[in-house]
Order: structure tokens, then C-alpha cells, then sequence
């Protein structure tokens, strides 16, 4: 990737965010840069001529303290924003910035925000399901475009069915799973090691994707154990098998939702609504159990499971009126 200066990194990674997210979305990370570009100005790194390495800790922690008179949900958002593009800086401009560092100092001095309750479109994200199977069974311009529909139906259904984070899908390798049991050993957020179990479609979608890919695994020279589930097929790729990261991941999700949904749709269902999507499929289908959504989601609190508890409120109502308006 050739040098730029901040200025045009950040012009980069809006467009992304703008082809990703919905506008609202867009529109508040841009307000959030262009705060944090004004800030490094004002303490003297001119963002149009300074390079990226010019970011480090200390000027993430400046953005904190910049923020500390906004609302707490306010900076979240913010934040948010920021490490998105420090995210972007690694994953898409070779920068060395320390991540494991940055993430470390915001968890520590963000303020705490009362968590909402999760978003649960399920019809919607059933919609977006059933679209990405049509997709990848319809007939294709040419073969990387072959490949696209079946890894991203393989993707949506693992999101959908395994209830991992969009990082801990990326990161996931052939050698990851083991076939017969279907489940896989991985590394989850906190830096623990957790069983994932794998639906009967999911690992049926994802051994569909990777016999169409098998000439290009092989090709590769290396393992097939190192060799990434989920890859990019996009001209930057070519013919190497790539992981596919995490902004691509978000862009497989955001194309199926207009696909399935219209263009209004935009952002309205993240990688993260699958999680949701998931916990909650867990607890109506064992009566409420929580334990076992807590385990099966690898939530580390119970009082996370409990925020889904919530989601069966539709439940509550059609049992209520059949009861006593019927």
C-alpha cells in the first residue's frame, strides 16, 4: 500500500464505512474523525501532511480525555469510531499501531454506558438467510463470483448457527474444525479457548465452499489445516487465498441485507445481530434456559445472558391476549 497522510487514510476508511454501514452510522463516524483529526491539528500533527505512523497510544488517550464532557454513550460511540479506524490502519494500510495497547487503555478509561437491550429482527435476519442460499445456488458471472455466493452463504449460516463473533469467524482455519464432531476449538474474546459446535447446514454450507475452492487450496503450497475457512475473492486476491478480515466480513452482511431487504435496510442487521439472533434462538427453544444459552454463547457473565430474557416479551403478549381477549 503506497504511504498517505492521515487525512487520506481517513477519507479511505469513511468510504468503507459508508459502503458498510447505514448513513446515520456513517455520518457519526465521520463527525467523530473529523473531531479527532481537529484534535491531533491543534496538538501539532497537521493530519493532511502527517503519515499514519504519527498514531500511537497517547494520541487515542487524548481523544479520551477530549470527550470526557460528552455523554458516556456519546464517547462509546466515538470510540467506537476511533478504533474502527485504527482497526482499518492495521488491517488495510499496514500500520504497526499496537491494537492489543489501544484496546487495553479505552477499556480502562471509558466511562461505562447502561447496556441497551439487543435488537432481535428475526424475521428480517431469516430473510437475509434465506436470500444468501438463493444466492449461492443462483448461476454466477464466473467462478470467483461462484465462490463469493457460496462463502458468504457459509459465513451468514455460521454467524447465524454458532453464535461467534465476527473476529472469531474470521479467524477460523481447516484445521480449526473437527469434521465428525462437528465442533472446533477456538480462541474467543478475552484470549480463552471455547468449543464452538457447528449446525448440520452451517458445516454443510462451508464443506460445499471449500470443495469449489479446493483447486485453489492446493495450489497454495501450504497445509490445508493453516488455510483460512473463510477467504477473500476479490481482484486484490487474485489467486492466493487470503483471510478474508473483518471489514470485508462486515461488507458480505451489508450486501445480503440490501439483497434480502432493500437498500433502506442499510446497517440495520451487523454481523453482531446474528449473535443476537443466536442466544435468543437458544433460549426460546430450551424454555428459557439460561445456562445453557450462557454456555453455548460463551458469555463470561450470566447477567449478559440475562439481557436477551427480554426478547420473548412477543410471547408473553400472544399468551396473555389468547387468555383474555379471545
Amino acid at each position: 500500500m503506497p504511504s498517505s497522510s492521515l487525512q487520506q487514510a481517513a477519507e479511505r476508511y469513511l468510504s468503507l464505512v459508508s459502503d458498510s454501514r447505514s448513513a446515520n452510522t456513517h455520518r457519526t463516524y465521520a463527525q467523530a474523525i473529523a473531531k479527532f483529526l481537529k484534535m491531533l491539528e491543534k496538538r501539532g500533527i497537521n493530519p493532511a501532511t502527517a503519515a499514519v505512523a504519527a498514531l500511537t497510544v497517547d494520541t487515542a488517550g487524548w481523544y479520551v480525555t477530549l470527550l470526557k464532557p460528552y455523554a458516556p454513550a456519546t464517547e462509546a460511540l466515538f470510540l467506537t469510531a476511533l478504533l474502527g479506524f485504527y482497526e482499518y490502519l492495521v488491517a488495510e494500510e499496514n500500520s504497526a499501531i499496537n491494537l492489543t495497547q489501544i484496546k487495553s487503555m479505552l477499556k480502562r478509561r471509558q466511562r461505562k454506558t447502561t447496556p441497551r437491550l439487543p435488537q432481535f429482527p428475526r424475521e428480517q435476519i431469516e430473510l437475509v438467510m434465506d436470500y444468501v442460499n438463493q444466492k449461492a445456488a443462483s448461476p454466477a458471472e464466473d467462478e470467483r463470483a461462484h465462490l463469493r455466493g457460496l462463502r458468504d452463504r457459509a459465513f451468514v449460516f455460521t454467524l447465524a448457527d454458532t453464535g461467534l463473533r465476527i473476529s472469531e469467524a474470521c479467524r477460523l482455519t481447516r484445521g480449526h474444525i473437527d469434521w465428525t464432531e462437528s465442533r472446533a476449538i477456538v480462541t474467543i474474546k478475552g484470549g480463552r479457548e471455547s468449543v464452538v459446535r457447528f449446525s448440520a447446514r452451517a458445516l454443510a454450507a462451508i464443506k460445499t465452499y471449500l470443495s469449489a475452492r479446493a483447486q485453489l487450496d492446493g495450489a497454495t503450497g501450504r497445509s490445508l489445516a493453516s488455510l483460512p475457512i473463510f477467504s477473500r475473492h476479490d481482484d486484490g486476491a487474485g489467486s492466493k487465498v487470503l483471510r478474508l478480515n473483518t471489514i470485508g466480513a462486515r461488507q458480505i452482511v451489508n450486501r445480503a441485507v440490501v439483497g434480502a431487504l432493500g437498500r433502506e435496510a442499510k446497517g440495520t442487521i451487523t454481523p453482531h445481530s446474528f449473535r443476537h439472533y443466536f442466544v435468543t434462538i437458544v433460549l426460546r427453544s430450551s424454555g428459557g434456559n439460561l445456562k445453557l444459552a450462557q454456555e453455548l454463547a460463551r458469555h463470561k457473565n450470566i447477567a449478559i445472558t440475562q439481557r436477551y430474557a427480554h426478547l420473548s416479551d412477543d410471547d408473553l403478549d400472544k399468551g396473555y391476549h389468547e387468555i383474555f381477549n379471545e
